[in-house]
Protein backbone atom coordinates (compact mmCIF):
# COMPACT_ATOMS: atom_id res chain seq x y z
CA UNK A 1 0.00 0.00 0.00
CA UNK A 2 1.43 3.41 -0.95
CA UNK A 3 2.52 5.41 1.75
CA UNK A 4 1.36 8.77 2.93
CA UNK A 5 4.01 11.13 3.43
CA UNK A 6 4.60 14.75 4.59
CA UNK A 7 7.49 16.49 4.14
CA UNK A 8 8.90 20.10 4.63
CA UNK A 9 11.59 22.52 6.44
CA UNK A 10 11.16 23.76 9.46
CA UNK A 11 12.83 25.98 12.30
CA UNK A 12 14.63 24.25 15.54
CA UNK A 13 11.35 25.30 17.24
CA UNK A 14 8.90 23.68 15.05
CA UNK A 15 7.61 26.28 12.81
CA UNK A 16 7.14 26.27 8.96
CA UNK A 17 6.26 29.65 8.46
CA UNK A 18 7.09 32.60 10.91
CA UNK A 19 5.37 34.62 12.46
CA UNK A 20 5.91 37.30 10.08
CA UNK A 21 4.52 35.03 7.28
CA UNK A 22 7.80 33.86 5.96
CA UNK A 23 8.30 30.20 4.96
CA UNK A 24 11.28 29.37 7.38
CA UNK A 25 13.32 27.30 5.62
CA UNK A 26 16.15 28.60 2.92
CA UNK A 27 16.82 27.93 -0.82
CA UNK A 28 18.64 24.47 -0.80
CA UNK A 29 22.25 24.94 -0.96
CA UNK A 30 24.58 22.31 -3.50
CA UNK A 31 24.88 20.03 -0.69
CA UNK A 32 20.70 19.57 0.28
CA UNK A 33 19.25 19.97 -3.77
CA UNK A 34 20.94 16.53 -4.31
CA UNK A 35 18.73 15.02 -1.29
CA UNK A 36 15.91 16.66 -2.04
CA UNK A 37 15.45 15.65 -5.55
CA UNK A 38 15.84 11.94 -4.61
CA UNK A 39 12.77 12.44 -2.01
CA UNK A 40 11.02 13.87 -5.08
CA UNK A 41 11.69 10.99 -7.04
CA UNK A 42 10.57 9.01 -4.49
CA UNK A 43 6.36 10.81 -5.13
CA UNK A 44 3.82 9.32 -7.16
CA UNK A 45 1.29 11.99 -6.51
CA UNK A 46 1.34 15.08 -4.14
CA UNK A 47 -1.74 15.91 -2.62
CA UNK A 48 -1.52 20.01 -1.85
CA UNK A 49 -4.22 22.98 -0.10
CA UNK A 50 -4.88 25.89 -1.74
CA UNK A 51 -2.44 28.16 -0.15
CA UNK A 52 1.07 25.90 -1.03
CA UNK A 53 -0.45 24.67 -4.39
CA UNK A 54 -0.18 28.68 -5.55
CA UNK A 55 2.93 29.04 -3.73
CA UNK A 56 4.26 25.83 -6.05
CA UNK A 57 2.80 27.55 -9.32
CA UNK A 58 5.96 29.29 -10.12
CA UNK A 59 7.53 25.82 -10.64
CA UNK A 60 5.11 25.12 -13.42
CA UNK A 61 6.64 27.63 -16.06
CA UNK A 62 9.93 28.17 -14.23
CA UNK A 63 12.25 26.28 -16.99
CA UNK A 64 11.53 29.09 -18.76
CA UNK A 65 13.53 31.55 -16.65
CA UNK A 66 17.35 31.19 -18.05
CA UNK A 67 18.58 32.47 -14.23
CA UNK A 68 17.91 28.79 -13.16
CA UNK A 69 20.77 26.45 -12.20
CA UNK A 70 21.11 22.63 -12.89
CA UNK A 71 19.41 21.81 -9.51
CA UNK A 72 16.10 23.74 -10.37
CA UNK A 73 15.74 22.79 -14.11
CA UNK A 74 16.14 19.01 -12.21
CA UNK A 75 13.57 20.12 -9.75
CA UNK A 76 10.85 21.23 -12.61
CA UNK A 77 11.67 18.26 -14.68
CA UNK A 78 10.38 16.10 -11.40
CA UNK A 79 7.62 18.70 -10.50
CA UNK A 80 5.63 19.78 -13.51
CA UNK A 81 4.66 15.98 -14.85
CA UNK A 82 3.84 14.67 -11.01
CA UNK A 83 0.23 14.49 -10.53
CA UNK A 84 -1.55 16.74 -8.45
CA UNK A 85 -4.60 17.26 -6.34
CA UNK A 86 -5.68 20.21 -4.82
CA UNK A 87 -8.09 20.86 -1.68
CA UNK A 88 -9.66 24.13 -2.10
CA UNK A 89 -12.85 26.14 -1.17
CA UNK A 90 -12.22 28.87 -3.57
CA UNK A 91 -10.17 27.66 -6.79
CA UNK A 92 -12.49 26.34 -9.57
CA UNK A 93 -10.27 25.59 -11.36
CA UNK A 94 -6.12 24.50 -11.75
CA UNK A 95 -3.35 24.17 -14.12
CA UNK A 96 -0.69 22.05 -14.99
CA UNK A 97 -0.97 18.37 -14.08
CA UNK A 98 -3.45 18.82 -11.30
CA UNK A 99 -7.35 18.43 -10.50
CA UNK A 100 -9.34 19.73 -7.39
CA UNK A 101 -10.30 17.26 -5.17
CA UNK A 102 -14.23 16.42 -5.51
CA UNK A 103 -14.00 14.05 -2.20
CA UNK A 104 -13.17 14.58 1.44
CA UNK A 105 -9.55 13.75 2.75
CA UNK A 106 -10.32 10.54 3.93
CA UNK A 107 -11.80 9.57 0.64
CA UNK A 108 -9.24 11.08 -1.80
CA UNK A 109 -6.80 9.46 0.48
CA UNK A 110 -8.52 6.07 -0.07
CA UNK A 111 -9.07 6.46 -3.73
CA UNK A 112 -5.06 7.23 -4.41
CA UNK A 113 -4.36 4.20 -1.76
CA UNK A 114 -6.41 1.51 -4.34
CA UNK A 115 -4.83 3.36 -7.65
CA UNK A 116 -2.73 1.43 -9.17
CA UNK A 117 1.14 3.35 -9.92
CA UNK A 118 4.34 3.98 -8.22
CA UNK A 119 5.82 6.20 -5.39
CA UNK A 120 4.22 7.58 -2.24
CA UNK A 121 1.27 10.38 -1.55
CA UNK A 122 2.71 13.66 -0.36
CA UNK A 123 0.91 15.51 1.25
CA UNK A 124 1.33 19.18 1.66
CA UNK A 125 0.57 22.44 3.69
CA UNK A 126 0.35 23.05 6.87
CA UNK A 127 -3.31 23.03 7.69
CA UNK A 128 -3.76 19.55 5.18
CA UNK A 129 -1.58 17.92 6.76
CA UNK A 130 -2.36 18.73 10.20
CA UNK A 131 -6.13 17.49 9.30
CA UNK A 132 -4.80 14.58 7.79
CA UNK A 133 -2.70 13.87 11.01
CA UNK A 134 -6.24 14.06 12.83
CA UNK A 135 -7.56 11.49 10.51
CA UNK A 136 -4.15 9.28 11.18
CA UNK A 137 -3.43 9.28 7.25
CA UNK A 138 -0.35 10.56 7.71
CA UNK A 139 2.22 6.86 7.57
CA UNK A 140 5.53 9.02 7.47
CA UNK A 141 7.26 12.88 8.66
CA UNK A 142 9.92 14.13 6.76
CA UNK A 143 11.48 17.09 8.18
CA UNK A 144 14.52 18.97 7.48
CA UNK A 145 15.78 21.26 10.03
CA UNK A 146 17.48 24.36 10.05
CA UNK A 147 19.53 25.92 12.53
CA UNK A 148 16.89 29.16 13.08
CA UNK A 149 14.37 30.37 16.23
CA UNK A 150 11.57 32.07 14.65
CA UNK A 151 9.31 32.44 17.87
CA UNK A 152 5.91 31.03 16.23
CA UNK A 153 3.84 30.98 13.44
CA UNK A 154 2.86 27.95 11.96
CA UNK A 155 3.68 24.61 13.27
CA UNK A 156 5.09 21.56 11.43
CA UNK A 157 3.14 19.33 13.46
CA UNK A 158 -0.29 19.94 14.70
CA UNK A 159 -1.44 20.96 18.05
CA UNK A 160 -3.56 17.73 18.78
CA UNK A 161 -4.37 16.14 21.77
CA UNK A 162 -3.13 12.84 21.00
CA UNK A 163 -0.01 10.80 21.63
CA UNK A 164 1.72 9.54 18.34
CA UNK A 165 4.52 6.87 18.83
CA UNK A 166 7.38 7.56 16.03
CA UNK A 167 9.81 5.07 14.69
CA UNK A 168 13.38 6.99 13.45
CA UNK A 169 14.06 5.29 10.17
CA UNK A 170 16.69 7.85 8.61
CA UNK A 171 18.75 11.07 9.75
CA UNK A 172 21.51 12.56 7.37
CA UNK A 173 23.08 15.87 8.41
CA UNK A 174 24.32 18.46 6.02
CA UNK A 175 25.65 21.51 6.75
CA UNK A 176 22.57 23.69 6.48
CA UNK A 177 20.25 21.60 7.84
CA UNK A 178 19.77 17.93 9.40
CA UNK A 179 17.13 15.75 8.03
CA UNK A 180 15.23 13.50 9.74
CA UNK A 181 12.39 10.53 9.12
CA UNK A 182 9.99 8.92 11.26
CA UNK A 183 7.02 6.39 10.29
CA UNK A 184 3.95 6.50 12.27
CA UNK A 185 4.28 3.19 14.66
CA UNK A 186 0.25 1.79 15.04
CA UNK A 187 -0.19 -0.18 17.48
CA UNK A 188 -2.59 -3.01 17.32
CA UNK A 189 -6.03 -2.44 18.91
CA UNK A 190 -6.18 -3.76 22.43
CA UNK A 191 -8.74 -5.63 24.07
CA UNK A 192 -10.12 -3.91 27.61
CA UNK A 193 -10.72 -6.20 30.54
CA UNK A 194 -14.42 -6.19 29.91
CA UNK A 195 -13.96 -8.07 26.50
CA UNK A 196 -15.61 -11.52 26.09
CA UNK A 197 -12.91 -13.91 25.43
Amino acid sequence: MRSVTYSMGISLDGYIVGPDGDITAPAPDEELWPFILDEIRGVGVHVLGRRLYETMLYWETADQDPRMDDFEREWTALWKPLPKVVFSRTLSSVHGNARLATDGLVEEIARLRAEPGQGDIAIGGATLAAEAAALDLVDEYRVRVYPMLVGGGIPFFPHAERRVELQLLETRAFASAVALRYRVVRQPPSFGAGTIR
